[in-house]
């Protein structure tokens, strides 16, 4: 069963999937077409396990659905909007001190 997510859980999946370089270039290349696993995965240069791995957080995180074709699963992204963020997101300008680093960089998980 699907659910709406609230404004704040939203955000905080969107944050913990742009979290990992791997499911961002994921993310960004599902803003450009639907893609299959392999194709992903040999775009990206990344194993087909890890790829599956990151895929299932991102579906998890509700950025990213799956639909069958044929004997292959297409996935895209969950809304076409995400791509218009994502595109935003990528060309906002930020501030950071070349000496500070994030406080949770060096922490691991999905949503």
């Amino acid at each position: 069963m699907l659910t709406t997510a609230t404004d704040i859980d939203v955000l905080a999946r969107f944050g913990r999937a742009l979290a990992d370089p791997i499911r961002c270039r994921v993310l960004l290349a599902l803003r450009d077409a639907p893609g299959y696993p392999a194709e992903l995965a040999d775009a990206l240069g990344i194993s087909r396990t890890r790829l599956s791995n990151h895929l299932t957080c991102l579906r998890d995180c509700g950025l990213v659905v799956s639909a069958p074709d044929g004997r292959r699963m297409r996935y895209e992204l969950a809304d076409a909007r995400l791509g218009h963020a994502l595109d935003d997101l990528r060309t906002a300008v930020i501030a950071v001190e070349t000496d500070r680093t994030c406080p949770d960089a060096d922490t691991e998980g999905c949503c």
